[in-house]
This record gives structure tokens, sequence and C-alpha cells, in this order.
């Protein structure tokens, strides 16, 4: 099963485990596959680029950028092309409906609210990380 885990749901899962992170972790293991694309990796990028998560690479030790790329290590990077038309209330979040319909995937994990009142699209599902796991029983 191929999945997009919105940004939200990759720094949540990242940065302070929970829910986020089982989700990831499913992708990690093989479980799922995870998708991204470069949209998605650079809104990741900026993301964690604030200063409000300064404390949290301090504790963890690790750097933004290796965060990154060992993201980008367990996830499928598709290049999906431009939606004709808007999808989302927030325009940004049709980078995450491009890259679900581009890779073939089945669900989109967001934490969003203006993805989860979508509840689906074009046949893909759209889901909190709790919903998701439900459907995985995980």
């Amino acid at each position: 099963m191929r999945i997009v885990a919105d940004t939200n749901i990759v720094v949540s899962g990242l940065l302070f485990g929970g829910l986020p992170l089982r989700v990831l972790d499913a992708g990690k293991t093989g479980i799922v596959e995870l998708c991204t694309s470069p949209a998605l990796l650079t809104e990741f990028t900026e993301v964690i680029e604030r200063p409000q998560f300064d404390r949290k690479f301090a504790e963890t030790g690790i750097s933004r950028h290796r965060m990154v790329s060992d993201y980008a290590e367990i996830s499928t990077v598709i290049s999906p092309t431009k939606l004709s038309g808007q999808v989302t209330r927030d325009r940004d979040d049709d980078e995450v409906i491009a890259c679900a319909l581009a890779a073939d995937c089945e669900f989109i994990v967001t934490g969003d609210n203006d993805l989860l009142v979508l509840k689906e699209h074009r046949g893909i599902k759209i889901a909190a990380a709790a919903e998701f796991l439900r459907e995985l029983e995980l």
C-alpha cells in the first residue's frame, strides 16, 4: 500500500513520536510505501528550520539536513504534475494531493483539517494517523 504522509505527520513523528511516528515506522519497515515529492521535501525542510524546533534538534543531536535525507531515503520520491485546478482550501495542500495521485496512493495521512474535511479525493482516502493505523490494524 502506498501512502503520502503530510508534512505535519512527518515533523510530528520524527520530532515528537506518538502515532505519527508509528505511521512513519510502517514505512520504514515496509508495511507501507511512503511517497513524497520534491515540493513536500522542500516544505519539510522549511518547517523544521523554524526556531521553535531549535531545542528539539539540540536534544536529539541529529542535524536538520540529516533528518530530511533520512526521510527521503525511506520514501519513494515522486515528481507529480501540477493539478489542473485547486482542490483544497489551502493551495499548499494541493501538493499533497498531486503527490498522492501521481504515486497512485491509497491514503494520505495528515493532521491538517483542510485535507481531513475532504475525507477522500479520487479514490484516495484522507485520514488522521489514528484512523489510518486502525485501518492497518497496527
